[in-house]
């Protein structure tokens, strides 16, 4: 079995959602506390034993290459300064080890179009991928359950989670059946079904552990709804060839891509931060903010 040492990131959206803030900014760059999304991502991949991180870009996403480039300006500022603290931060943003490839998506045709744009970069090995949007709080950071779960059984791995019945529309939904030692096993998958349609109620959630195989699948994919390319379409081909498993995984997902989701994330990372957490968590308790919204 070979490992997942590559991960894909596509990060090329508009994030329309968080016009203004995303006109010039991408939207990954969006700090929750003091981490842009975008890091976020790439430290959970990293935990997950991912060495090398491959970004597909698009117009506007230079900061996102930028954040992870090493700043000689910056650094030296901060060591005259006698900053060692936030020197250390920025200088040991990754591990020794790990490695950023930039490649770009330069139409925006779906997310299954972005794959195929890394395919040149991943090769023949087996790689994940990880929307930076969805932020997951978890003790055991997700990629890193759903790489347990594929060195167990050698297969592909979704990333779920129960979604409320008016918010199919919102997601691929999954038909799953019991598989070996209490599995989950894909048997089909609809890109955001309405309630009436969907055949379950399991979501997913921007996760996802794949096989190169996905790549000739997505080649063969006919373009949808606004010429897309959707992923999900090509993961439905992968099911003939091959076991797909879903993992419902352990921790909270905050939907960054929405500005309600944002927010939650926020507040939940901001009122357990090392430097503001206790005194964030008195002022929401004693300013009145949560009794009046003011």
């Amino acid at each position: 079995m070979r490992p997942i040492r590559k991960a894909v990131f596509p990060v090329a959206g508009l994030g329309s959602r968080f016009l203004p803030a995303t006109k010039a900014s991408p939207k990954e760059m969006l700090p929750v506390v003091d981490k842009p999304l975008i890091q976020y991502a790439a430290e959970e991949a990293i935990a997950a034993g991912i060495t090398e991180l491959i970004f597909v870009t698009g117009r506007g996403k230079r900061a996102i290459e930028d954040h992870f480039d090493k700043a000689y300006e910056l650094e030296a500022e901060l060591e005259q300064r006698g900053k060692t603290h936030l020197l250390e931060q920025v200088r040991n943003m990754l591990p020794a080890g790990i490695s950023c490839v930039y490649v770009r998506q330069a139409e925006a045709l779906g997310l299954g179009h972005a794959i195929l744009c890394a395919e040149p970069l991943v090769g023949d090995e087996p790689f994940a991928v990880v929307l930076a949007d969805d932020l997951v709080d978890a003790e055991v950071p997700v990629l890193q359950q759903m790489v347990r779960l594929y060195q167990a059984t050698g297969a592909s791995v979704l990333g779920v989670q129960q979604v409320p019945p008016e918010q199919t529309r919102q997601y691929g939904i999954v038909k799953t059946e019991p598989g070996p030692k209490g599995v989950l096993k894909i048997v089909g998958i609809v890109e955001k079904p309405g309630p009436e349609e969907a055949p379950s109620n399991l979501g997913v959630v921007g996760r996802y552990l794949l096989t190169p195989a996905i790549f000739d699948l997505l080649r063969n994919v006919l373009p949808g709804a606004g010429g897309e390319i959707q992923l999900t379409d090509g993961i439905a081909g992968l099911l003939t060839r091959e076991t797909v498993l879903a993992l419902p995984f352990e921790g909270v997902r905050y939907d960054c891509g929405s500005k309600l989701g944002y927010l939650m994330a926020t507040i939940a990372y901001g009122i357990r931060h090392s430097e503001v957490g206790p005194e964030f968590l008195e002022w929401l308790a004693q300013s009145g903010v949560l009794k009046n919204g003011r």
